[in-house]
């Protein structure tokens, strides 16, 4: 599945949360130096998705807030439903 999500550096810790235009706003307690917070955002995807990193890829991107990122391993029917808990929780 592909998600397209806006980062957001330097927060107190790592959240996902709805946010405007079907995007995904990413706060990542990493900083941008370096590509620690794209290595963050790849963690923490991995994470939420329960895949291991191998599986989250960073397509686009690499320098900008906006992303879009491919999750492999797993179906477009579970990457929806993790979705939609984060979604009904806010976060």
């Amino acid at each position: 599945m592909t998600i397209h999500v806006q980062a957001k550096p330097n927060a107190r810790r790592n959240e996902l949360r709805p946010g405007p235009a079907g995007r995904w706003l990413v706060r990542l307690a990493a900083p941008p130096h370096d590509g620690q917070a794209n290595t963050a955002l790849l963690a923490f995807l991995a994470a939420v998705f329960g895949v291991p990193q191998r599986d989250v890829q960073l397509l686009s991107g690499h320098t900008a807030p906006f992303k879009k990122v491919e999750i492999t391993g797993l179906s477009d029917e579970a990457g929806a439903a993790v979705l939609a808990r984060y979604r009904a929780s806010g976060g």
